[in-house]
């Protein structure tokens, strides 16, 4: 995933700095809010009811803070198929979120904080580098 932001006028909310949609920023909230109150960590039968619902339209949900959601309880429906392809796998991809192989677990990370740091240090070796010079 290319992840673009003009640093002049960087959103307040991370969410918007990563997904393209309204409906992603809501859905991913969900997400890490649903991950968040299960300690952090959920399984995959937990993830996989979690895309059910959301496919189904039977996500009911009042921690929209989105205006005219905020305060209202409100369905929420998303596309099962994308939900896994836009939300979830480029969440896995960035490192917001760790699968555990072994136990089967999908849980918040903070590696996307770091490799962040080490793309800007990255940056910073690149411009320390002398120019090459040319005939």
């Amino acid at each position: 995933m290319v992840i673009l932001f003009d640093r002049f006028n960087l959103p307040e909310d991370i969410y918007e700095v990563i997904f393209a949609t309204k409906q992603q920023i809501i859905v991913a909230k969900l997400l890490i809010e649903m991950i968040k109150i299960n300690e952090g960590e959920i399984n995959k039968t937990e993830m996989s009811l979690f895309a059910t619902k959301l496919h189904d339209g039977e996500l009911i949900t009042d921690l929209i803070d989105e205006p005219p959601y905020k305060g209202k309880k409100v369905k929420v429906s998303y596309n099962k198929r994308q939900f896994y392809d836009r939300i979830l796998t480029p969440m896995k991809s960035m490192g917001l979120i760790d699968y555990d192989l072994y136990k089967k677990t999908y849980k918040l990370s903070d590696k996307f904080n770091k490799d962040m740091l080490r793309i800007g240090l990255m940056w910073v070796q690149e411009m320390r580098k002398p120019a090459r010079k040319t005939d």
